[in-house]
């Protein structure tokens, strides 16, 4: 067979075999990852050895590595970071330096590695944990934009940009001992030219080429020149002595900020996940399975070691930035695990030396199995604290935080409205009563937010809206009403539960997260409860009907009929049909507030829409 037609045949076998086995992790919910890297152990040289062009397979898995870099750089969202800023440098900052120091330390003296250059690459690789996986968890339980949430998404977010750095000095890492400290200076020194000149070429050189090329209104031209910007980039970052992934994804970052960043991403989205599963199926390649075997129980040991020592260093650190025990716990969980770059990392370890195969190996096997345990650990996390709140001495600790931390000054507590979440909606409900003159008090946990309210001089309690204490604090037994949007579904029926059981006539509407929410959280008490993509529908339904000539009052009362069902008309997985409602518009004994307006102001904000 001809050596270029037996790489196309190598390549559409690997990728055929990541398909299946992407297929087979999804079915039986877990990471894709994992599924890619068994593809590549069975048709690699330690399974069924089909692979003949391995070499040249291994250089094209390269520009998966160069592309996943680059989407990185170009999907990094400072507004995100801004949202928990303290917690997410600071934080994510000490998490990445302890666990660095912490591994080098006892790697040494345990003998896992000869040199201290070795643990610190090691520590490096522990350092980092799976964005993929836990983004992946935290939207299937619709918590991606809740406080613990946004902790994890903020710490990941500096553990991603820290890669960066890393494959910036990790050539010097190779460096004889007695100049190894010079090498990585010079490495910095290097980078800090390096980025100081992409900066410039940020601002003044890549939006105005970007936009010549947009002009043209060519998506393959547009596309060409994104990838050789990229290349050429990485090429001489690669030249300079740093490395292709680091140049890589600054090109990414340097786009970022741009217009055309999200014209950008979605071109290149497509080739990164084509080769990115080539990387991933190239790993799988190298792994020798009955070396895993083999050492089965010490992968089971690190797995334990890794995950265990991960939460001990990252729940004390969240504790420090004054977030509850529930919360650091739920983050430790959480971020557990090794993240996928850290094969980035591993593979260019062992290609400079810096760790035996047999390490790498090691690495790879503990790092697949976090990768596995991780999505039901965060499934299990409620289940995780319940068990722990049944110990004593832990439930004092985990309803320590619960306790009010903040009440303002000007907060009044009698016929007022109690609103629980300060987030976009939240702001927009705000600032609704308080020009109709109706007295507000917002309970938030976030800092940041806590903060916003003292600059605007809104009424707050700063804690845990889900905890009982709190609401005793905010009197909701002598509120008029009672609004919960939170940021995430668990929170919100706590709250709802717990309001209820202080003032059972409480009047509550509350946001609806997923369907099963809806009669859940009608069934704890919640007086209205609103869907936000079910009423994105009813007024684009609205909107249509009357266009179409439905008349006004007819229009009104099927929307009106469609919500007192508990949107029973839009939802086909209904077994039986639901009882009607009264309908009950009047929250404020005001004519000139409906509950209808209320509906509008909370689904105004959709879930999944923002920029992650």
């Amino acid at each position: 067979m001809q050596e270029d037609f037996r790489l196309i045949v190598d390549l559409v076998l690997v990728l055929s075999v990541a398909c299946i086995g992407g297929l087979l992790a999804a079915r039986f919910q877990l990471p894709v990852i994992l599924g890619y890297l068994l593809g590549g152990i069975v048709v690699g040289p330690s399974g069924l050895g089909l692979i003949k062009e391995l070499i040249q397979v291994e250089t094209l898995a390269q520009f998966g590595v160069a592309f996943l870099l680059f989407a990185l750089g170009v999907e990094f969202s400072l507004g995100q970071l801004k949202k928990v800023q303290a917690i997410s440098i600071g934080g994510g900052l000490l998490q990445i330096f302890s666990t660095i120091a912490l591994t080098a330390i006892i790697s040494v003296a345990i003998g896992w590695v000869t040199t201290p250059v070795q643990g610190i690459f090691l520590g490096a690789i522990l350092s980092l944990s799976s964005t993929a996986v836990v983004l992946r968890g935290l939207m299937e339980a619709n918590e991606a934009e809740s406080v613990h949430g946004q902790v994890m998404l903020g710490i990941l977010i500096v553990q991603d940009l820290a890669l960066g750095l890393m494959l910036a000095v990790l050539p010097a890492l190779d460096q004889p001992a007695d100049v190894i400290g010079l090498a990585v200076v010079k490495a910095l020194l290097l980078m800090a030219l390096f980025a100081g000149g992409a900066i410039a070429a940020g601002i003044w050189v890549i939006p105005p080429l970007l936009q010549s090329v947009a002009k043209t209104e060519s998506r393959e031209l547009f596309l060409l020149s994104v990838i050789v910007l990229c290349f050429a980039i990485a090429l001489l970052t690669e030249y300079l002595g740093l490395s292709i992934e680091m140049g890589a994804f600054v090109a990414g970052l340097m786009i970022s900020e741009v217009e055309y960043a999200d014209q950008t991403l979605s071109y290149v989205e497509p080739l990164r996940d084509v080769f990115a599963t080539l990387f991933f199926a190239a790993i799988g390649m190298l792994i020798d399975p009955v070396f895993l075997w083999q050492h089965l129980e010490l992968i089971l040991g690190l797995v334990a070691i890794v995950m265990i020592g991960k939460f001990a260093i990252i729940v004390p650190l969240v504790l420090m930035f004054k977030y509850p025990l529930r919360l650091a716990i739920t983050v430790g969980l959480g971020l557990g695990q090794i993240g996928e770059f850290s094969f980035v990392l591993a593979s260019s370890g062992q290609q400079l030396g810096i760790v035996s195969r047999q390490v790498y190996l090691l690495i790879l096997g503990t790092t697949a199995v976090t990768l596995i345990v991780t999505p039901f650990l965060m499934k299990a996390t409620p289940q995780i604290l319940g068990l722990l709140e049944k110990l004593p001495v832990l439930k004092t600790w985990l309803n320590r935080m619960d306790i009010p931390q903040e009440i303002s000054d000007n907060a009044k507590l009698k016929d007022h409205v109690v609103v629980c979440g300060y987030g976009r909606v939240g702001q927009n409900i705000v600032n609704l009563l308080q020009t109709r003159g109706y007295p507000v008090l917002v309970i938030e946990l976030s800092e940041a937010k806590v903060q916003l309210m003292r600059d605007r001089q809104i009424p707050y309690i700063y804690g845990n809206c889900a905890s009982p204490l709190v609401l005793e604090k905010a009197e909701v037994q002598h509120a008029k009403s009672m609004v919960v949007v939170t940021r995430d579904s668990m929170s919100t029926r706590l709250c709802v539960k717990n309001a209820i059981a202080i003032a059972p006539n409480l009047d509550i509407v509350a946001r609806a997260f997923s369907d099963s929410d809806i009669d859940s959280l009608y069934i704890l008490g919640a007086r209205e409860v609103v869907h936000p993509e079910f009423e994105a529908s009813l007024e684009l339904s609205t909107h249509l009907l009357l266009r179409l000539g439905e008349s006004k009052q007819t229009v009104q009362s099927e929307i009106i009929n469609v919500r007192n069902s508990r949107y029973a008309d839009l939802r086909p997985d209904l077994v039986c049909p639901l009882p009607v409602l009264t309908s009950n518009i009047d929250y404020l004994e005001s004519p000139t507030l409906t509950g209808l307006e209320l509906s509008e102001i909370l689904s105004s904000e959709i879930p999944g829409n923002s920029k992650q």
